[in-house]
């Protein structure tokens, strides 16, 4: 079973309408790799450890627990939930 967590990354980044350099910037990467680097997440290429997930969904403003829900009715329940607290 792959990841949802490339899907779930690149829907939450444009729900926050943030290209991939803006995300990699926020998250201080160096600017000459950090593009690439998120578009490695996204595609499924390298994964994030689960600090790295923590502060992409932070910065995100999604819950991390999104970024790995394998079910889309229950990820778009944790979406929303997230934006209650």
């Amino acid at each position: 079973m792959q990841s949802p967590l490339p899907i779930r990354l690149k829907n939450a980044r444009k729900l926050a309408n943030m290209t991939q350099e803006q995300l990699s910037t926020k998250l201080g990467f160096d600017r000459s790799h950090g593009t690439a680097r998120i578009s490695q997440y996204e595609t499924g290429k390298h994964a994030p450890d689960y600090s790295m997930a923590k502060r992409m969904a932070d910065v995100l403003g999604v819950p991390v627990a999104y970024l790995f829900c394998d079910d889309e009715a229950l990820a778009d329940m944790i979406l929303a939930a997230g934006q209650l607290m």
